[in-house]
């Protein structure tokens, strides 16, 4: 089991019984873990293949570079902590403000290559110093502050990209998201955004046959100016093959757009950090030593991945949900999960099929998502308990988010700014740090009624929530 290989039968190998869990070492016969696996593949397929539409990658090329991530996570993991490497959101606005300043996917894989070199490096240094160095370098104040900027500076792209190519299509789409998401329970329940993507596919094939094309702009065609188009564009999908290599190109590397990528690290630390902690509750195991790993391992095929054209890689929330409900953690179901993706992004007819996906689409699927994505960042301070009756909490958000959000840009020279997260996160990190030390030298700070109060612990982490809450 050095690798996490040789698992042993669980019972008889049929389903297990109430209140039994299948451990990580452990499998089902192998028909039955053919069948989770593909669970699995279902279950990570819309993600997947949605966001490197969003960030204008090759959707076949992330899929198959998923199930190959896949595969190295957990064999560097040993087989400890059973997870799906799918395509991370977390760049989305990296992305958006790479593309804005005209870098293109070569910019854009090469800031996401470092930023997953910069990630597994965190890894290597989180597995030295202890689980516990997260919460000293990255409280709940700092990495929520990071992950609200990541999602809500993202606002525009919907506004001015997506939302005006099709308004209708995108309005009935964000809707249908939105119900789904509500109303749907399990496994649907999980897959609720991909199942929007497929309704608004359906409608707009639908609204081509009963209203004929739509006048709008698509952006990088026609000069940028309105012209007449079907909603669905699916010439492609004739002329691609069933079988064959996805697309690659080598990344390119640029400062500025580096700088941007970055801040994305905070919130992938994060990520992994709550995904590792979710499983060790559900398996009954103690994996804070695995933590280290389960970062590199990510941030290793973040920079693979990007390395060949592909996108961005992370441990996905679906799949954990899928081993909720079945109670089945068993790692051999994710490499027949990764094996089964491997094969699909070999089928570029697929991909050919999803990058079809309408703008207008698209504008209700994210106007949805960025919004949960930033939504993420308050839910880290709510559960870090974080007070922002404390100044120096306060103080350092209130400025990241206003620079990050407002895409604020502070200029060194005609080739070298920061701006927009980038530029947040480095405003919210340093302040919060530098004003949490000079804090200390002051002593304890006084108590709203004027008496001497214990200063706050410096996670962030400061006040539980009342009771009433």
């Amino acid at each position: 089991m050095a690798l996490g290989f040789g698992w042993k039968l669980h019972g008889d190998g049929s389903t297990p019984r109430p209140g039994e869990i299948v451990l990580p070492h452990e499998r089902l016969s192998w028909g039955r873990t053919m069948g989770l696996g593909a669970q699995h593949v279902v279950a990570m397929f819309g993600a997947t293949f949605v966001f490197p539409i969003i960030m204008g990658l090759d959707p076949n090329l992330a899929i198959l570079m998923s199930g190959v991530s896949t595969v190295a996570f957990l064999l560097i993991v040993k087989g400890k902590v059973p997870s799906y490497l799918g395509t991370s959101a977390s760049f989305f606005g990296a992305v958006a403000a790479i593309r804005a300043g005209g870098g293109d996917s070569a910019t854009v894989t090469g800031a996401i290559l470092v930023a997953g070199v910069v990630l597994a490096l965190a890894g290597l240094l989180i597995r030295a110093v202890g689980a516990q160095a997260i919460n000293k370098v990255l409280p709940p104040v700092v990495s929520g502050a990071v992950v609200l900027l990541i999602g809500f500076n993202l606002a525009p792209v919907v506004a001015s990209t997506y939302w005006p190519q099709d308004q209708w299509i995108a309005f009935i789409t964000m809707i249908g998201v939105i119900a789904m998401i509500v109303l749907l329970r399990g496994f649907w329940g999980r897959i609720a955004v991909f199942l929007g993507l497929v309704l608004g596919y359906a409608l707009s094939w639908a609204f081509d046959g009963l209203f004929g094309p739509i006048t709008s702009v698509i952006p990088g065609a026609n000069g940028g100016k309105a012209f007449a188009h079907d909603r669905i564009d699916l010439s492609a999908v004739g002329g691609a093959d069933w079988f064959g290599l996805p697309t690659t190109h080598a990344p390119d590397f640029k400062t500025s757009a580096i700088l941007l990528a970055l801040p994305a690290v905070v919130a992938l630390i994060a990520e992994n950090a709550g995904h590792v902690k979710a499983v060790a509750e559900m398996t009954g195991t103690d994996l804070d030593g695995s933590l280290g790993r389960a970062i590199f391992a990510d941030g290793l095929g973040t920079a693979v991945a990007s390395g060949v054209g592909g996108s961005p890689t992370t441990t996905y929330a679906e799949n954990i949900g899928v081993m909720a409900a079945t109670r089945v953690y068993s790692t051999a179901a994710y490499y027949v999960a990764a094996f089964v993706a491997i094969l699909i992004g070999f089928c570029p007819k697929v991909g050919a099929v999803i990058a079809a996906t309408p703008g207008g689409v698209l504008g209700g699927v994210t106007v949805v998502l960025y919004g949960m994505i930033g939504l993420l960042g308050v839910k880290i301070w709510f559960e870090g308990a974080v007070d922002f009756g404390d100044p120096v909490n306060l103080i350092p958000v209130a400025a990241g988010v206003i620079m990050g959000i407002g895409g604020v840009t502070l200029k060194f020279s005609d080739d070298f700014t920061v701006q927009g997260i980038a530029l947040g996160t480095i405003i919210t990190l340093v302040s919060y740090h530098v004003l949490r030390a000079l804090a200390r030298t002051r002593g304890p700070k006084p108590a709203a009624d004027g008496r001497t109060g214990a200063e706050p612990p410096p996670t962030g982490a400061v006040n539980a929530p009342h009771p009433s809450t």
